[in-house]
């Protein structure tokens, strides 16, 4: 059985899907961006800031469905460019014990939605 899992502290999806889904004890999060739920605006100032609005987005839907970064088993990673990648990974580290880090691939992709230049999900386990 699946629960699906909300939260005004994250963006709304956009499409006919939900911010997460968790069956059993695993939650998979849609792909978050950086999208200010607070403003209702992209935060695209800079790839900091931006990586910063997505992670702070995952963390919202983490803990909606009753988890933090440390239940996190693996991570996808979606750039516009790879040369953001040094900026994107020193932010998306700092949420993360490098010891117990999830597993996780960063991917290259011609355009993401909204023409933001990152995107995170996540799969995570109780």
């Amino acid at each position: 059985m699946k629960q699906i899992i909300t939260t005004t502290k994250a963006p709304a999806p956009i499409g006919p899907y939900n911010q997460a889904v968790l069956s059993g004890n695993t939650l998979y999060t849609s792909g978050q961006i950086a999208f200010n739920p607070d403003t209702n605006e992209l935060v695209l100032d800079n790839i900091t800031d931006e990586t910063k609005q997505v992670m702070e987005n995952m963390k919202a839907v983490l803990a909606a469905g009753g988890m933090t970064f440390e239940n996190v088993v693996k991570t996808s990673i979606f750039i516009s460019d790879m040369n953001d990648f040094g900026a994107i990974n020193e932010v998306y580290g700092s949420y993360f014990n490098e010891a117990t880090a999830p597993a996780r691939e960063t991917v290259q992709v011609a355009c993401l939605p909204k023409n933001v230049n990152v995107e995170i999900s996540m799969i995570a386990i109780k």
